[in-house]
């Protein structure tokens, strides 16, 4: 596939979700072009950190004036016996990449997660740290979240947190392949089943509705922050952030009352 069409799997969710449907392949090679340069204007400190990022670009508008906005302080406000999540993954990594912001390792097709009995197909899963939602008030030193989308541009993210403990036999070999070349894929050895160690066993979970944690903070996000924390050796988490290369959290945002379901 062509190098800019997988650029931020996130990134092109997100185009679609706008549109409210699948674009043409050459005006979204066009509007990745857009989002690819867009992403070298916002950063994690300063005048590009997160406080300005409905500055710097009008699309990026929702990041200040989004009234359901992540990450947040997860606090469950209604008890509705939610359903086991139904997932399926069975497919393999595929690259990994450092794009700036971030470690994202991209997924083969056929991962996923059904929702309402409607597939979200995970697109790719990334990382930081420290964590930008919290639980209970409880900050963790990594979160990783799993990226999954729709045809027509639907969002839903599973947020699994990391505590320090025991090494983490798939974080084992993402970090293998450090140091990474930034904005340069690299092929990675994941199979399936190191994919599924990246999910405890126990999948419980938070419900909220939210936004991407990352320009342009758009909304209409179905969240899924699992309860039970996975363990990450010091040394992984330590070889992620450097990896990463800064602390990459957005700070927690308001909830402004909303539902949130356990």
């Amino acid at each position: 596939m062509n190098r800019i069409l997988k650029y931020s799997t996130l990134a092109l969710a997100t185009l679609i979700l706008s549109t409210g449907c699948s674009p043409s392949a050459e005006s979204l090679k066009k509007e990745t072009t857009v989002v690819k340069h867009q992403s070298k204007h916002w950063g994690y400190a300063g005048e590009i950190g997160p406080a300005h990022w409905g500055e710097l670009n009008t699309d990026f508008h929702m990041c200040s004036e989004g009234k359901q906005q992540s990450p947040i302080d997860v606090n469950a406000t209604k008890d509705t016996q939610l359903p086991r999540l139904k997932l399926s993954y069975t497919k393999a990594a595929k690259d990994i990449i450092n794009n700036g912001h971030t470690v994202e390792i991209t997924m083969e097709e056929g991962n996923t997660l059904t929702i309402d009995g409607y597939p979200y197909t995970l697109k790719q899963f990334h990382f930081h740290t420290p964590s930008e939602n919290h639980i209970q008030g409880k900050s963790f030193p990594l979160e990783a979240h799993f990226v999954h989308a729709t045809p027509k541009g639907r969002l839903a993210v599973i947020s699994v947190m990391f505590e320090e403990g025991t090494a983490n036999a798939a974080l084992n070999r993402i970090v293998k392949s450090f140091p990474l070349t930034p904005n340069q894929e690299k092929e990675i050895n994941l199979p399936s089943e190191y994919v599924n160690v990246m999910l405890p066993v126990d999948t419980s979970y938070y419900k909220f509705m939210g936004s991407l944690t990352t320009p342009p903070c758009s909304e209409e996000v179905k969240w899924f922050v699992l309860k039970k924390p996975l363990t990450a050796s010091k040394e992984q988490i330590v070889a992620i952030h450097k990896e990463i290369g800064r602390n990459n959290n957005r700070p927690i945002q308001p909830t402004n009352g909303r539902s949130i379901e356990d």
